[in-house]
Order: structure tokens, then sequence, then C-alpha cells
């Protein structure tokens, strides 16, 4: 058995969890003050997903970027193929909050989102 020391990042509150594993499955999480705190345990030990932020070039904006970020967390071992997607991007002014910057973002099913207004 293993145990793994985590921070949870589930609600503001960042308590300290201990998860108990057994090969790849989880057996117990202890720590959490709520029950955000041990769906983040048995996730993070077995498939952890990530919200990728980055930013693109504007064209003809009154910002030469703008932040975006994925709509839905993705696999955290597509966060590579999403920032090399993203990089290069250039997208014509004028860019508003939860427009869609690109679709399917490397494949993972989630589209990439402004997350400011660039006029």
């Amino acid at each position: 058995m293993i145990e793994r020391e985590l921070t949870c990042i589930g609600c503001p509150l960042g308590c300290a969890l201990t998860v108990t594993m057994d090969g790849n499955q989880v057996l117990k999480v202890e720590g959490q003050s709520c029950k955000r705190g041990e769906a983040y345990g048995r996730k993070e030990c077995t498939h952890p997903t990530r919200i990728v932020t980055s930013t693109v070039a504007v064209k003809g904006g009154s910002m030469a970027r703008v932040s975006v970020k994925t709509k839905t967390d993705i696999s955290k071992d597509k966060i590579f193929s999403c920032m090399e997607a993203i990089r290069g991007i250039e997208v014509q002014a004028p860019v508003h909050i939860g427009d869609v910057i690109l679709k399917n973002v490397a494949g993972t099913q989630t589209d990439l989102i402004a997350t400011k207004n660039v006029l």
C-alpha cells in the first residue's frame, strides 16, 4: 500500500489529504472537511486533470494579447499538446469573454475560450 499526501484544491479550505492506494485503486481518503475533498483525492490519484490557462496574440486590438483557458479541465497528460496547439494562434479584435478561440483544442473534447474583452 502507498499513501499520497495532497493539498485539496476542491474548495478554499485547502485540507491536507492522505490518500491510501493499493496499486491504481484508491482504498481511502482522509483529512477532508467536505465531500469535494474525497472526490478530489480520488480523481487526483487516478486521473488528474487541469484547466489550462495561457494567452494568444490579438491583431488590431487595444491589447497585444488576450487571456484564454480551456472551457473544462483536461487530462494532465494532454497539457503539452494543448500548449503546442495554442502556440502561434493570432485572433482578430474584437474578442469578448467566452468567445471560442479554438474548438476541440488538441483533441481534448474541450474548447479554448477567451477570458477577457479586447476591443
